[in-house]
């Protein structure tokens, strides 16, 4: 009842600085306050069942701006198998290269270390992610609103309504460049609003790699027969070294009594690490190798558009 309430209020007080009725906060406001802003984690919910990984919670600040979150902590050592927070970070980076904001098909996306004292409370076997902190790292999102995931291609709209087929252009080109690798219903939400059916990415921990969910993994291919013109000329325009830039280091982190503390990304301290360490500098990325796969799908997209295989509208 109380989160209800919440909720309720918080509809009713940010809509003048909504991005549209799924995301009601300024995308700017939302990364800052996922990632730096000193906050209240309130409510904590399991999603799904009881001792769910992936929890539900609401932010608030100090100045009374409140709003509901996804999270999921990392295990120990910040990575593993469908559980890469560095996976979630650079698919919400790597967007930017192409999409403009209205357009974005993952919901803010950021990490943070919050403290083991408040994270023991719902869970007694919690542990540290990184040796001398007393930090619990979590991936967390934006959690969006007036969606369903009560959805299916729809085919004879694909052919009939050019901005369906557009949104579902842009999704399917963000998830075959980032190799998705888990189509489990739950992971691709459509929002409710006829006139703007934008579609969205919420779940891209399986990616950039060679690992498969057993749910699924048709949409780390091409699957639509055509795509958007201007969307497929932005990648086009994307250099290696761009990726490397926006992609080799997503998060950085000073450990400082024990606490994780944003910092500024700096040069990528190793290559071959998708987390790194270095004294108290904790980084998190994709690799070389992960980041050359992205470019080598971009040229294969090419190729294929270039050569008439792939329509463009």
């Amino acid at each position: 009842m109380k989160l209800t309430l919440w909720l309720i209020i918080l509809l009713h007080s940010v809509m003048l600085h909504a991005q549209d009725g799924n995301i009601t906060h300024d995308i700017a406001v939302i990364e800052q306050m996922l990632s730096r802003d000193t906050v209240e984690i309130a409510l904590p919910r399991d999603i799904r069942f009881e001792g769910d990984a992936a929890k539900t919670a609401v932010l608030k600040r100090a100045d009374g701006l409140f709003m509901r979150i996804k999270f999921k902590r990392a295990p120990q050592g910040g990575g593993g198998y469908n559980n890469e927070p560095r996976y979630e970070i650079a698919a919400y980076e790597f967007q930017k290269l192409f999409l403009d904001p209205e357009e974005y098909v993952v919901p803010p996306t950021a990490g943070r270390g919050v403290s083991l004292e408040w994270y023991s409370q719902f869970d007694d076997h919690v542990r540290p992610t990184f040796e001398n902190t007393g930090v619990v790292y979590c991936a967390i999102q934006y959690w969006l609103s007036n969606v369903t995931n009560d959805h299916e291609l729809d085919k004879a709209r694909l052919a009939s309504d050019s901005l369906y087929a557009r949104r579902l252009g842009n999704l399917n080109l963000f998830t075959y460049m980032i190799k998705h690798s888990d189509s489990n219903v739950g992971n691709f939400l459509m929002s409710k609003d006829p006139a703007n059916p934008r579609m969205f990415a919420v779940d891209n921990g399986l990616a950039f790699g060679d690992l498969m969910s057993n749910r699924g993994y048709e949409w780390r291919s091409l699957v639509l027969e055509r795509y958007p013109r201007d969307t497929v000329e932005r990648l086009r325009n994307l250099t290696q070294e761009d990726l490397v830039k926006q992609l080799s280091v997503v998060a950085q982190y000073r450990i400082d009594g024990g606490r994780l503390l944003p910092e500024t990304p700096t040069e990528c301290l190793e290559p071959a690490d998708g987390v790194r360490r270095e004294g108290n500098i904790v980084q998190f990325g994709l690799t070389e190798k992960e980041i050359r796969g992205i470019y080598e799908r971009l040229q294969d997209l090419l190729k294929l558009v270039d050569g008439g295989k792939v329509e463009v509208f």
